[in-house]
């Protein structure tokens, strides 16, 4: 019998975990940071592009960063512990769209007037599950 067993079921025995909570949080943290984004472009008048990006990244990487870790560490460590794992990811993140907003700023204003348009969402069907042809 292999003595390794124990180590690598250690280390590896929780893949399954990490990649269905990977795969969910990405999927529910895009979908609710597209969907924030296109919404508050509305809102606004697609004036103030900073409060979008970096409300749409609260919402969306705050949702991401709950479900992942919340998955990921749920039965493992506390939940005190799992909750300002959730706030220190966030926090990062968040941080992080801030720090690169002016690049933001300078990418679109380029694409907008390279491709001569500014596009706004009115009538998107945001349903994840719409099929059309």
């Amino acid at each position: 019998m292999w003595g390794g067993q124990e180590a690598y079921e250690s280390i590896l025995g929780y893949t399954p975990r990490i990649l269905f909570a990977s795969f969910l949080a990405y999927i529910v943290g895009e979908f609710s940071n597209s969907f924030v984004l296109d919404k508050m472009k509305v809102m606004t008048k697609g004036r103030w592009l900073w409060t979008r990006t970096i409300g749409s990244t609260i919402v969306g990487q705050g949702l991401d960063s709950a479900i992942f870790i919340t998955i990921v560490y749920i039965g493992r460590f506390e939940l005190s512990f799992i909750a300002i794992t959730i706030f220190a990811h966030w926090l990062v993140k968040t941080g992080y769209e801030t720090v690169a907003t002016p690049f933001t700023y300078a990418v679109v204003n380029f694409l907008k007037k390279k491709e001569a348009i500014d596009t706004y969402d009115y009538e998107t069907n945001f349903n994840p599950f719409l099929v059309s042809g």
